[in-house]
Parts: structure tokens; C-alpha cells; sequence
């Protein structure tokens, strides 16, 4: 367990959500409010186990001091458009659709074999299985970055793609797609059944790097806004890091010093943050972040 007195120099990427309008009912819609039960996953999965009481890990210092040393600042991906590249959004789109969403096939390009939605024991053949609605295709706001799926933007964006199935509360999440006019390709997918403490396979990515789900350590409007602490992990990433532990099962660097993905992190306890706006005080009161 890592302690910090700031996170302020976390690198790359602090990811929190983007809210997008919703569409009417029964429809596949751009964000809003969570409508499965919460939180997501179970009280007792990794990503809402409360861990301001956990033991300080013995390197805690010099991860914090190596964090802080890249050179970049914490930067926080709130949801928002960008003024001066119109279509353009910061954060994570995410999108919401029923159970009767038609499943569409995915041409993985990347990571086939770590990716669900193939056939595993038939050369990772592809089959239909993401319940991807046709707005994605056209419409900005539905992929991250803003574009629509059928503009190629997977050089310069992570393009990640989020859909919640309501109806049965299960999760897919997609890394660096595109619509090619004909079919949808992926760097690479995964399924999350949200009812469970189901980990990836060791050694599997999922959309994200760390082999973890994305969605439920995003910080939301409603979560923000509403009544409640935010009783979950926030999921940030770090310039450089060095193998994985649990609950990760990825690993993508192995810079001398670094945190391994899957580190949790957490604000100190005598850190004041009185003087923050209350939204603010509850985005800053971190006793769950998880590294991804």
C-alpha cells in the first residue's frame, strides 16, 4: 500500500468520466447516471474495498518520489468539450444500452488473444458479441475523444469504447477502435460480468493496460453532484511502470523504480483539504485509487 501526501505529479492520465446527454428510453444513450444497481461490481471487489487503514508499503517513499519526478503534473481528464477543437471531449465517454442490443462482431488487430469475443480453440476467430449501437458510428461523443467510430483516430487517441448492458448488468469495454465502413476493429475487447469478483485471465490486458476494467473507477457527475462520498477506487495511470500485482493481470513497462499497475494509492490522512469546494473535498478524499 502506497500513502502519499499529494498525487499531484501522477502522469500520463488521472481518467474521470465525461457526461453526455441522454437519448429517450429503451434506446442506447451517451452517459448520464449509472442505471444498474451500486456499486458497481460487489461491496467487496478490489475496485470499492476501503483502504485509508491498510499498512504504508515499505517503498512507499521513493514510488512517490519517482512519480513526482517525470515531470509531468496530474492531469485529470474531466468530462468536458474541448473549445478549441469542436467534436472534440476530455474523459471517458461511456454509453448504455439493454439487453436487446444486437451484438456485432469485433476484428481484433492487437491482442486477439487475450481479447474476449473470439473463438480461442479456432485461431481467435472473431464472433458477435459487443452490443456496440449503430450511433457509434456516426455520431461524436459516443467513442472517446469526441469523433464518431468511423473517423480513424487510433494514432492519436486511445479511442477506448464503454457500453453497459442494464438489462443484465454486465460491462464490455474496447481499446482503439474503428468502424472501416464495413465491420468494427479493436486493438483489444473484454467482458466484465459486474455481479462478480471475476478477474481477467493472468497475463490478459483489457482495454485497459492493466488488464482492468475502466468504467468503475471513473469518477461521474452524479457521483460528484449527488449526496454521497464516492465509495470507489479511481483509476489513474502513470508514465512508466514496473510489472503488475493483484488485482491486475498486465503488465506494460518495467521502468526501474516505478509503481506496478494494480498499486493502490491513497491521500494521507493529515493532508487538509478544508479549503476545497465539497465537490472537490470528495474527489480528493482518496482512500481507494487504483493504478491501472
Amino acid at each position: 500500500m502506497i500513502a502519499a501526501d499529494r498525487i499531484g505529479r501522477m502522469t500520463r492520465r488521472f481518467l474521470l468520466l465525461v457526461l453526455l446527454v441522454a437519448q429517450p428510453l429503451l434506446a442506447a444513450t451517451e452517459g448520464g447516471s449509472v442505471p444498474v444497481p451500486l456499486p458497481l461490481f460487489p461491496q467487496n471487489n478490489w475496485w470499492n474495498i476501503d483502504v485509508s487503514s491498510a499498512p504504508v508499503d515499505s517503498n512507499s517513499a521513493s514510488f512517490i518520489t519517482f512519480i513526482g519526478g517525470t515531470g509531468r503534473s496530474l492531469h485529470p481528464d474531466f468530462g468536458g468539450n474541448d473549445a478549441d477543437n469542436p467534436g472534440f471531449v476530455f474523459g471517458f465517454p461511456f454509453i448504455v444500452v439493454d439487453g436487446a442490443q444486437p451484438k456485432l462482431t469485433v476484428d481484433f488487430v492487437l491482442y486477439g488473444d487475450q481479447s474476449d469475443g473470439v473463438d480461442h480453440d479456432n485461431d481467435d476467430t472473431p464472433f458477435p458479441f459487443y452490443p456496440i449501437p449503430s450511433e457509434a458510428i456516426t455520431q461524436n461523443g459516443w467513442v472517446e475523444a469526441g469523433p464518431p467510430g468511423n473517423v480513424d483516430l487510433r494514432d492519436d487517441s486511445d479511442r477506448h469504447l464503454l457500453i453497459v448492458d442494464k438489462t443484465n448488468n454486465t460491462l464490455y469495454e474496447l481499446y482503439n477502435v474503428w468502424f472501416n465502413g464495413s465491420q468494427w476493429e479493436a486493438g483489444s475487447g473484454a467482458f466484465f460480468d459486474m455481479k462478480t469478483n471475476n478477474r481477467r485471465p493472468d497475463t490478459w490486458t483489457s482495454a485497459d493496460a492493466a488488464g482492468l476494467a475502466i468504467l468503475p473507477g471513473l469518477v461521474r457527475y452524479d457521483e460528484v453532484f449527488g449526496p454521497d462520498e464516492i465509495r470507489h477506487a479511481f483509476r489513474v495511470t502513470v508514465q512508466n511502470s514496473n510489472g503488475y500485482v493483484f488485482p491486475a493481470s498486465h503488465q506494460a513497462g518495467s521502468a526501474s523504480g516505478a509503481l506496478p499497475m494494480g498499486a493502490r494509492l491513497r491521500l494521507k490522512s493529515t493532508k487538509d483539504i478544508s479549503s476545497f469546494t465539497p465537490q472537490m473535498q470528495k474527489i480528493n478524499h482518496i482512500k481507494y485509487e487504483l493504478a491501472g
